[in-house]
């Protein structure tokens, strides 16, 4: 449930549509088992446009699940229009040791492209927004591609500032072997 005071704030900020100037009939909800077909197709939407990552429907159905089975690490959010789903982001809950309590980390946002331009998104941001700060949340990061300048004008448009960190991971299925292949053994 959105706040009023957080929902102005959002809007003032970010100079967004307020509720009443986005598309008719749609709303926020979250993710259950009978979305995850129609999520499945957004994500490959989204996945053939980033360089890092690529579609794998088994992947993602895992993913997908974990997520909806385990709301305490994290939520699906969905946007519909006359309840068929139209978008989708991902907030996954962790801790922050520099601030000091939880954060989130948002991912996989994306609109189908029939109802892009349209203020989904901006809705779907400040909904997630809201609902982080209503939820004790501190933080929302996210991650984009640098030269993915439609997104990076989104969401600063939705109160996002860059950050002078750099991003990297390692791939863990290769990452504990030897140089021979074999499995290193780890104590804990």
């Amino acid at each position: 449930m959105r706040s009023k005071v957080c929902s102005a704030e959002y809007r003032r900020r970010s100079r967004l549509p307020s509720p009443a100037e986005v598309l008719q009939g749609a709303s926020i909800g979250v993710a259950e088992r009978g979305h995850v077909p129609v999520l499945l197709s957004l994500l490959e939407d989204l996945f053939t446009q980033e360089r890092d990552f690529k579609p794998n429907a088994q992947k993602q159905v895992l993913g997908l699940l974990q997520i909806i089975d385990h709301p305490e690490c994290g939520r699906i959010f969905i946007a519909r229009h006359n309840n068929a789903v139209i978008g989708m982001a991902t907030v996954l809950c962790t801790i922050s040791t520099a601030e000091g309590g939880p954060v989130l980390l948002l991912e996989d946002v994306i609109v189908a492209r029939p109802y892009r331009g349209q203020g989904i998104g901006g809705l779907l941001m400040r909904h997630i927004l809201c609902w982080a700060q209503a939820n004790g949340f501190l933080r929302v990061t996210l991650l984009t591609d640098p030269d993915n300048t439609d997104a990076l004008r989104f969401y600063e448009c939705n109160g996002f500032v860059r950050s002078g960190m750099a991003v990297l991971r390692q791939n863990l299925v290769t990452a504990c072997h030897d140089d021979a292949g074999h499995r290193n053994k780890t104590e804990t």
